[in-house]
């Protein structure tokens, strides 16, 4: 880092990935900062500068303790070990030590302090976490576990949709379900289990969601709100069209695009009077994008989907923000990364999904004013497709 970067990053003030110090803290507070840098995004610790960003710096016997106590926290009060790297930066006139110890985001998320408390950062705070989902959802970007891998409490087989898995069987394997089970000598929750579907006589989310009957009574947040508004605002108390949909992963995708389809407008372009006109944005677009929300999701964040269509734009909105390093910058480039593997490989069979991690590349090609937003305040992933403002 140059010195330059140094002094404009202090007059930018903390945030969540800077923070000042005014001197020596003590290895455990020490310990605890960078475990909170560690699980979000990485960032700096500034030694040397106080709360309100006024730089007092350091002596030389405060660089040796604050030098000792990293060694100590980093190696003996952090679970796993985290590496920071430190820099001294002379400042102003009156060549001020100021000493930059920078961490890098984590990569065997979640760390944890020496008594396995684990800390996040909360603005320029940082806060400790208990919530199991939290701690699932760091465990998650370390690709340790799979939201869709976890038993589900409460299932059993029969809260399975026999007709539909019955149908998936028959194409994906080519022969009648019955006779398999009967040919090979297993009950279906053997055949279930493996598949990856179940657990012992639970069904996982990934079961649940591809091939549950009723999946929104085990996980009711599971649904997709969709509203048309009358206007641009999303504060807006008018609508045109509003609908909870449910059912498994297969019938909301089939709702969610019956609901964009009838909202729409259709355009008549060169078709006759007595022909209907075709969608106002390229339907290959709108499939890849919903296939995109769905399959995409971090279900470890307990909320719904959210399809919204303003009459200057369509936004698809799914829980979670991009995992791990991925960014808006590079899924426009074909990165791709998959969370949700199970559920993913039997999306190939159940929707219009190829698995080829293009599928963002082609709705660009479709509609290349397309945006993306991957907001880590709200917790969300957001496509926004541009309209026209009908006259």
């Amino acid at each position: 880092m140059e010195t330059i970067e140094l002094i404009e990053m202090i007059s930018r003030g903390e945030d969540s990935r800077t923070q000042f110090k005014r001197e020596p803290i003590g290895s455990k507070d020490l310990a605890e900062e960078m475990v909170a840098l560690s699980n979000g995004s990485g960032g700096v610790i500034l030694f040397g500068v106080d709360d309100d960003g006024l730089v007092k710096g350091l002596s030389d016997q405060n660089i040796r303790t604050i030098n000792a106590q990293l060694s100590d926290a980093a190696n003996d009060k952090v679970r796993p070990s985290i590496y920071p790297k430190t820099e001294i930066h002379r400042i102003g006139d009156q060549n001020l030590l100021v000493l930059v110890v920078i961490v890098s985001e984590g990569v065997s998320k979640p760390y944890a302090d020496k008594s396995g408390a684990y800390w996040v950062k909360s603005g320029a705070d940082k806060r400790r976490i208990t919530a199991r989902e939290e701690i699932q959802r760091m465990l998650q970007a370390s690709m340790l576990i799979h939201a869709d891998e976890l038993a589900i409490d409460g299932t059993t087989i029969s809260d399975f949709d026999m007709t539909h898995f019955a149908s998936f069987f028959g194409k994906q394997y080519g022969e009648n379900l019955d006779a398999a089970l009967e040919r090979d000598g297993i009950t279906l929750a053997r055949l279930l289990n493996n598949l990856g579907l179940a657990r012992d006589t639970n069904l996982n989310l990934a079961g649940l969601l591809l091939f549950g009957g009723n999946p929104q009574r085990y996980r009711p947040a599971f649904v997709v709100k969709a509203v048309s508004f009358v206007g641009c605002d999303a504060a807006g108390d008018k609508y045109r069209d509003s609908e909870d949909i449910g059912g498994c992963l297969r019938d909301m995708y089939k709702g969610v695009i019956s609901f964009l389809t009838r909202n729409l407008r259709r355009l008549q372009g060169e078709k006759g009077f007595n022909t209907e006109g075709d969608i106002e944005m390229p339907i290959a677009a709108l499939e890849e994008l919903v296939v995109n929300m769905i399959l995409h999701r971090d279900y470890f964040v307990s909320a719904p989907w959210r399809v919204m269509i303003f009459d200057d734009r369509v936004e698809l909105m799914s829980p979670g923000t991009l995992p791990n390093n991925l960014t808006v910058e590079n899924i426009r480039y074909g990165i791709s990364m998959i969370r949700n593997p199970l559920i993913t490989s039997f999306a190939i069979k159940e929707l219009p999904y190829r698995g080829t991690g293009t599928g963002i590349l082609r709705a660009l090609k479709y509609v290349p004013d397309l945006e993306f937003e991957s907001d880590r305040e709200r917790n969300l992933f957001v496509a926004r497709i541009p309209r026209e403002i009908a006259e």
